[in-house]
């Protein structure tokens, strides 16, 4: 995506087990039966060559014509799948990654992309898939969605266009869609080599494409494994009416559009500048790309992996979706890190790789390996420190209400149980952002309200989505809302605004897999990057006070008539640690919002009407105990300042992030 400049306990891979992982991908395996070798192992094991791995192209006809050129568009595959199963009678299953970036912009850490050889057959899939999981007996597939790369027709951002993009290739591999060795000709392609069990993989748009696909409910889709993936294209630029960047999807379309298609998809263009307004009201092109509405088609499981500091795909994400595949009972695992918009890959990597090593041979080839009966979730403490819970959010969690009160000083108040009173008052400075207003959470600013608990006595666990209920009274027609939810305490976390949100690339390589002359295996090495806070923020969300009616369209405000509105906070999974605080802040505009009031509103909130509904692991009765008696006073004031928030009012291309 663009960024902004700025089942069940899974078992820590121990070193011995790291030792023998390595062993396994550096040195060669003499071909043997695949089935014996997968036998003794308990799981698939690089038994076939991936030098004499065939690699050809197909194009899959999506049935629609989007480029208006008379004729249907055909979406271009490049295959690498082992030989030796074909020869043998067996057949394979598929490891898909369906993107608009293979040309544009590269994937991965190191931006690759697809390179071809004299015929036209892909020769450097990007990636690490194909080196990994081909010898190990899976096929992995490379789509260039519509209007991208090699592929006919316009791309619509999330919408019909995409995901028929990916979905036609499922179709295909499962025998119900028609493919042809060329872009123009007339030679069917069959995939009788596939059993066609499919799994799709992808980060960002990539799984956000992965998404959208399990939510048609396709048959031969087993799982996806999206990471830091859109579950809502609304959500992405809009929060409840408040604007989040300063483009729309016509933009991003424009962006990765090929020149042929570009030339040839203004009709589209149009569509999508028309379909989005600037205004934030919800419109039938955002219902169209909404996939958490369509959870319950979900057929195929889901491994989520997302950074709970992503400020380009937010946490928001995250929670409406998970929560959505859970009323449906979809079989689900999630990791939670601490980065911004980073590939596990690039942030734990030998855990991943074995990890989605034995996800994929559970869910394609059938294994098992008890990878089911594990933690659901693995959550990121402190930088390269991990936890993990049985399921997510945890059992017992359950949302409390805590509710802001006046303190001693106008604008630094109060967090508890007990209703507040009185009212509070701030003036929107959109210059500044959560950063700015948390750092000086214990001081009487004009631009905030902020509220604090006492110091805890004992550790406090949020897991989930949070809302926030506040009632203001504005001075203007127009005004935003920003509320966020703070630790107020020192930590080392890693930087998520720092430019590579987390991690920091190194020059050593390690390799994953089999190599060629045009495809090596072998990527750069990266380590956690920290920073030193005396403030985590924990959760934010974000909305336009005129949206106080509805949350599918806004209207003007009457200055001195008191509005109320919820706001929904990202999802998290945070521990406000014994000695620290949690503080609520509630504000204007956040500097990362576009197009601020034209005025500059006073809003007066009531206090009596505002509230937080965050869930604890314990309920009410687990922030009660964390909050009575006493504890170390907090820390005086330093000279940290937290980590600024990389925010900006353009928009660059992801690249290979």
């Amino acid at each position: 995506m663009p960024k902004r400049t700025r089942f069940t306990t899974w078992r820590p891979l121990a070193t011995a087990a790291t030792a023998a992982l390595m062993a396994t991908l550096l040195t060669p395996v003499a071909p043997a039966a695949a089935s014996a070798a997968s036998a003794a192992s308990g799981g698939s094991r690089p038994v076939h060559s991936y030098a004499d791995a065939v690699r050809e192209a197909v194009w899959v006809d999506t049935g629609l014509d989007g480029d208006r050129d008379g004729r249907t568009d055909r979406v271009a595959v490049d295959i690498v799948r082992p030989r030796e199963p074909a020869r043998q009678g067996r057949k394979v299953p598929v490891i898909m990654d369906a993107s608009p970036y293979y040309s544009c912009c590269g994937r991965g850490n190191e931006s690759q992309k697809k390179t071809y050889d004299a015929n036209g057959d892909v020769v450097q899939m990007p990636l690490y898939y194909d080196n990994y999981f081909v010898p190990r007996g899976y096929a992995f597939v490379g789509v260039d969605l519509a209007g991208t790369n090699r592929s006919d027709g316009c791309v619509d951002v999330g919408g019909r266009s995409d995901v028929r993009s990916a979905k036609a290739v499922v179709d295909w591999l499962n025998g119900r869609a028609k493919a042809y060795t060329t872009r123009t000709g007339t030679t069917r392609a069959t995939a009788g080599w596939t059993d066609g069990r499919t799994g799709m993989i992808g980060k960002s748009w990539d799984g956000t494409i992965a998404n959208g696909v399990a939510a048609t409910g396709v048959e031969g889709l087993e799982t996806i494994v999206p990471i830091s993936a859109i579950s809502s294209w609304y959500d992405y630029y809009f929060q409840q009416g408040a604007p989040l960047y300063d483009s729309g999807p016509e933009w991003l379309s424009d962006y990765v559009n090929s020149p042929a298609a570009r030339a040839k998809c203004g009709p589209v263009q149009q569509k999508l500048t028309e379909g989005a307004p600037r205004t934030g009201d919800w419109t039938p092109l955002w219902t169209e790309r909404d996939y958490v509405r369509a959870a319950r088609k979900v057929k195929a499981s889901v491994f989520l992996v997302h950074g709970m500091q992503d400020l380009n795909v937010r946490m928001k994400h995250v929670g409406q979706w998970w929560d959505a595949l859970a009323k449906n009972g979809v079989q689900r695992k999630i990791w939670l890190s601490q980065t911004g918009h980073v590939d596990p890959f690039d942030f734990r990597r030998g855990a991943w790789v074995e990890t989605l090593h034995r996800w994929f041979d559970h869910e394609l080839m059938g294994y098992d390996n008890g990878i089911d009966r594990e933690p659901m979730a693995d959550i990121e403490r402190a930088p390269d420190v991990w936890d993990t819970s049985r399921t997510w959010p945890p059992s017992g969690t359950r949302a409390a209400t805590l509710r802001p009160d006046r303190g001693t000083q106008a604008g630094v108040g109060t967090l508890g149980l007990r209703r507040g009173h009185g009212t509070e008052t701030f003036t929107d400075d959109p210059r500044l952002n959560e950063t700015d207003w948390a750092a000086h959470i214990d001081e009487p600013t004009p631009e905030k309200a902020g509220f604090t608990t006492r110091p805890l006595t004992r550790d406090l666990r949020l897991a989930g989505s949070s809302k926030v209920t506040v009632t203001a009274t504005p001075s203007t027609p127009t005004a935003h809302l920003s509320a966020v939810l703070v630790d107020v305490g020192p930590a080392t976390v890693r930087d998520y605004a720092d430019p590579g949100e987390g991690i920091v690339t190194l020059a050593n390589r390690s390799c994953w897999g089999a190599s060629t002359p045009g495809d090596s295996s072998c990527f750069k090495e990266t380590e956690a990057k920290t920073a030193d806070v005396d403030y985590t923020v924990v959760s934010r969300g974000w909305a336009d006070l005129g949206n106080h009616a509805s949350a599918l369209a806004g209207s003007p405000l009457t200055p001195g008539k008191r509005y109320t509105i919820t706001l929904d906070l990202a999802a998290t999974d945070h521990v406000v640690r014994k000695g620290h605080r949690l503080a609520l802040i509630v504000a204007g505009t956040d500097q990362g919002l576009i197009d601020p009031p034209a005025d500059k509103p006073k809003l007066t909130l009531d206090l009596s009407r505002t509230s937080a509904r965050v869930p604890f692991a314990g309920g009410a009765a687990a922030f009660a105990r964390a909050t009575s008696g006493t504890a170390p006073a907090p820390p005086g004031a330093t000279a940290l300042d937290g980590v600024e928030e990389p925010r900006t009012t353009h928009r660059v291309p992801e690249g290979g992030r």
